[in-house]
């Protein structure tokens, strides 16, 4: 399985979904809207001849910028062609909500929630979405870029020494 064929396999069955994509160091990045991340995960994972059958990784990004500020990275793996895939997609500051893939991969589950954590972003669906890291109550998101680097004095009780 080569990048040109993963490509074209999406281009065809999505062409009305299909953002842009470009590959670096040979791998490929696709970037698609928010609505249809559901549509192309469960594609690609249920397709016989691409079968991305693991994701191994998803992340959230905060871009800080006006629009599309934060984004959803998914790194998926075809074990049987040996070939890795980058889905993205984007969502806005005031509604940083997109559709949970956990019915996908069971692997998500983790991940989604280490995002929402860290990046405030939702996914609309999770079985289970809350804090993983944080305490439930902090108001927060430390991954977010307008968020202090010395953190926000007196929003977390520190320990007694």
């Amino acid at each position: 399985m080569d990048n040109q064929t993963v490509l074209e396999r999406l281009k065809t069955r999505f062409a009305d979904a299909f953002v842009e994509s470009r590959e670096f160091r040979g791998e490929l990045t696709v970037v698609v809207p928010k609505d249809r991340i559901v549509e192309v995960c469960s594609f690609l994972k249920n397709d016989a001849d691409l079968a991305y059958e693991f994701l191994s990784d998803l992340c959230g990004i905060d871009m800080y910028t006006p629009e599309k500020r934060f984004g959803v990275i998914y790194n998926l793996l075809s074990l049987k062609n040996r070939h890795r895939l980058r889905i993205k997609t984007f969502v806005e500051e005031e509604n940083p909500k997109v559709q949970t893939i956990t019915g996908i991969w069971g692997t998500a589950n983790a991940h989604e929630r280490e995002t929402y954590d860290m990046f405030g972003i939702i996914f609309v669906g999770h079985p289970d979405l809350r804090r993983m890291y944080m305490p439930d109550d902090f108001e927060y998101h430390p991954l977010r870029k307008d968020f202090p680097l010395m953190g926000i004095p007196g929003s977390l009780p520190l320990p007694k020494k």
